[in-house]
């Protein structure tokens, strides 16, 4: 089997990191793998944490870094540099794993040599209820949720797994680079668009990503990410990556995702319409509103 460098990158989320790392450590997986604690200048307790971890379970190999330069992508760099496995495991700091999760993972990449990525499902685990505006469409937005059904498939065209539930073989990066640090998270802001990059630059290459249904990760989801603040920062801030993300590439491929918005409207009022025969307005106004502000970032410097 290869062996695992978990990357976790965090920056205060002290309430949930423990939870995480203990997830992590418990795993019904034996052969070498390492934990790669990446903290991007948290102002919180995460360092605190992050020895009681260690004191808690001495036999797990952990391995901390401050990274100074502030920002997801920096941080995720940082553990591509640190990480002294084979396949590098980004796990998100405000989540739990699966039982089965590095086995799976391990299993897999073994016995399947092309595969070059993995990633699995999410599934939201509310500290609050689910509002009754939340829909399928809306809660892939807010809390990552993905499940591709229960069966290993390789994504295609157009899909992707969530940066914060990924495996990568590490000659990916010395074959594509690594992540874009002009995208992605800074500090509170929720810029992103990274991953989107990077498996983009994969399917350029011809890397082949599978989805793995027993590569289960589970979200946390507070009451802080159900508020209308939230969800207009988080929707203006998509518009505003995927301007940074393309432009980057080139002008003519923005152009190309200024045409795919128009498309993505003509779907977004076909849904909407669609809730309001079910007499669910509230979840197709929250579309279009997503739509909204997604576009305003998108078109607006």
């Amino acid at each position: 089997m290869p062996k695992l460098s978990v990357i976790i990158c965090t920056y205060n989320r002290e309430k949930y990191l423990y939870n995480c790392l203990k997830s992590i450590a418990e795993n019904d997986f034996s052969p070498e793998h390492e934990i790669v604690l990446v903290n991007n200048n948290s102002t919180d307790n995460t360092e605190n944490e992050c020895v009681r971890f260690q004191n808690d379970y001495p036999q797990v190999v952990f391995r901390y870094f401050l990274e100074k330069n502030q920002g997801l992508s920096f941080a995720r760099n940082r553990g591509i540099d640190e990480a002294t496995g084979d396949v590098l495991v980004y796990v998100d700091d405000d989540a739990k794993v699966g039982d089965n999760y590095l086995k799976t993972i391990a299993g897999f990449l073994g016995e399947n040599p092309r595969a070059m990525a993995v990633g699995g499902a999410i599934f939201p685990v509310y500290e609050t209820q689910e509002p009754n505006w939340m829909s399928h469409y809306t809660r892939i937005l807010i809390t990552a949720y993905k499940n591709e059904g229960k069966k290993v498939i390789e994504f295609k065209r157009g899909k992707f797994p969530s940066g914060g539930n990924a495996a990568f073989r590490k000659e990916v990066f010395q074959q594509i680079g690594k992540f874009n640090t002009e995208l992605g998270r800074i500090g509170n802001s929720l810029l992103s668009a990274e991953e989107k990059d990077v498996f983009d630059r994969m399917r350029q290459k011809k890397m082949p990503i599978f989805y793995l249904p027993q590569m289960v990760l589970y979200h946390i989801i507070p009451p802080s990410r159900l508020t209308k603040e939230y969800f207009y920062r988080l929707t203006s801030s998509i518009g505003k990556s995927e301007r940074l993300r393309t432009l980057n590439i080139s002008k003519a491929k923005y152009a190309k995702r200024l045409l795919a918005e128009l498309v993505k409207w003509a779907a977004t009022l076909a849904l909407c319409t669609g809730f309001l025969l079910k007499l669910q307005p509230r979840k197709g106004w929250k579309l279009i509103q997503f739509r909204w502000f997604v576009t305003k970032g998108l078109v607006i410097n």
